[in-house]
């Protein structure tokens, strides 16, 4: 049976959890997690994708962005078929890395936004991994919650519910309109 479309609102944004397969480890260095960050900044901007807060773990990943029309399904798909290629190869290994089909859920930008980027950026925190979210690299957190310059990731320009952060270019993060700014 064909898979079903996944259903993609414009300007909404998303929660997207991707897991490796059984659990098992997708980042074995810190290369790694940079070869990711890098392919997913190069596919948000060709996407037109905004990453709001993110975090990759050692064994999964969670986003949270907005995009337009199927930007992120089509950054995923991009994203998943260059990093597996990567990773099989450096590890000399074969077959799957990812649990399935990305997970996604809606968020209510009015009352969970924010309660969704803390519950990403303090996941290695809530792991054991670190005692504080600013310890842990590949976080969005020291971007969002220190406004520190010098982050993994470039936000894509110009989608529409967003203003890119203005405080320091490379921040990564494009920052949720609040109230007063709509």
């Amino acid at each position: 049976m064909a898979r079903l479309p996944r259903v993609c609102l414009p300007d909404i944004p998303q929660h997207i959890i991707q897991r490796g397969n059984n659990r098992q480890v997708c980042f074995g260095s810190d290369e790694d997690f940079a070869a990711y960050a890098h392919w997913l900044e190069e596919y948000a901007k060709k996407f037109q994708v905004a990453i709001h807060a993110w975090v990759f773990m050692t064994n999964h990943v969670h986003l949270l962005l907005i995009s337009t029309d199927d930007g992120a399904s089509l950054l995923m798909q991009a994203l998943g078929r260059r990093y597996v290629r990567y990773f099989n190869y450096s590890y000399r290994r074969s077959g799957t890395l990812w649990e399935g089909r990305f997970k996604s859920c809606v968020v209510d930008a009015d009352n969970y936004l924010l309660l969704c980027q803390r519950y990403i950026e303090l996941n290695p925190v809530r792991a054991g991994m670190v005692e504080s979210p600013g310890a842990y690299r590949w976080s969005s957190y020291r971007a969002n919650g220190l406004g520190q310059a010098g982050g993994v990731l470039d936000s894509a320009p110009g989608v529409h519910g967003t203003r890119n952060d203005t405080a320091g270019k490379g921040l990564g993060i494009s920052k949720p309109l609040s109230r007063a700014d709509r």
